[in-house]
């Protein structure tokens, strides 16, 4: 293995055990590191690692800015340890990713998603929608998270479900409203719930197996036609991922409006399984209500109310 490979194992290793996946990271520098290796480089050169980032021709400017994005994080790791490797300039191939704007669903239309899992076919699908739905409103989970817990993950004595397997593989305990508590015991105790041997699976399908993103996307879709929940402009579409994006804001404005916003956002950003705070301070900016809630509390402040 060539020292310039070596560098790469150690880098991804290193980052792996602070919780980070990187297979999309290990694919790009891997090609890198071939790329570099053919022009007979041991180290990192910033021409060389523009020239790479910027193929093939014509490329997206996201594209090709994530690529060189990549090599400049590794390349800043090994120029600490060989001083020789040159680390791509910050405003070199710049680009912003356009993050779509957050569909906030309101109680009443979250109401009307979940009553609309009545036009799905069998008692048991419908009442597996309708609790996956008021599970997402209710926590703010990812539907990955939700649709991989198992049945022991939740525990109805404390008021607990544990998603053992979040983002970057970190795993974390939500306390749930006792609602939800009762919500998750009546599925559990459905007499029509498929009885598939030894099955650990929390949110199960009709045949007994564990619901699938691929299936759960489209109906989810047809709930939302059904509900006449509409895009708002063509940046802010309605998807289930928006459930986590409400409970989100929801929450932030309840503490604007009831105490202190800033103390309770580091609470809320573990809750909600973010890797670094500034994720969660985004709705910030996200929700034109929150910027009036934090522009009439700057306000107060500088006015001498606060």
């Amino acid at each position: 293995m060539s020292n310039l490979r070596q560098s790469v194992a150690d880098y991804l290793t290193m980052r792996r055990a602070l919780g980070y996946k990187l297979d999309k990271t290990e694919g790009l520098l891997g090609q890198f590191t071939a790329y570099a290796e053919d022009r007979g480089e041991t180290h990192i050169k910033t021409e060389t690692a523009l020239a790479w980032a910027t193929q093939p021709a014509g490329a997206a400017a996201i594209w090709t800015s994530r690529r060189l994005a990549e090599v400049r994080l590794f390349a800043r790791h090994l120029c600490a340890l060989d001083g020789v490797s040159e680390v791509p300039p910050d405003d070199l191939l710049p680009a912003r990713g356009c993050r779509a704007t957050p569909y906030l669903y309101t109680p009443q239309e979250i109401s009307d998603l979940m009553s609309a899992t009545t036009i799905l076919r069998g008692s048991h699908v419908q009442t597996t929608y309708r609790t996956l739905i008021g599970l997402l409103a209710a926590t703010g989970m990812r539907i990955g998270e939700a649709i991989g817990l198992d049945r022991d993950d939740f525990d109805a004595g404390s008021g607990m479900v544990t998603i053992r397997h979040g983002k970057f593989d970190k795993a974390r305990g939500l306390p749930l409203h006792p609602s939800t508590v009762t919500a998750l015991d009546d599925y559990l105790r459905r007499d029509d719930r498929p009885r598939e041997r030894n099955t650990s699976i929390l949110l199960i399908s009709s045949t007994g197996k564990r619901l699938r993103y691929t299936v759960v996307q489209p109906i989810f879709k047809k709930l939302l036609h059904h509900c006449g929940i509409a895009p708002r402009s063509a940046t802010c579409r309605p998807r289930i991922h928006d459930l986590r994006h409400s409970f989100a804001v929801s929450t932030i404005v309840d503490d604007y409006r009831t105490g202190d916003p800033g103390s309770r956002l580091a609470i809320l950003s573990t809750y909600l399984g973010h890797a670094d705070p500034g994720s969660t301070y985004w709705y910030l900016s996200a929700a034109p209500e929150l910027l009036g809630l934090a522009g009439e509390r700057l306000e107060r402040h500088l006015g001498g109310d606060a």
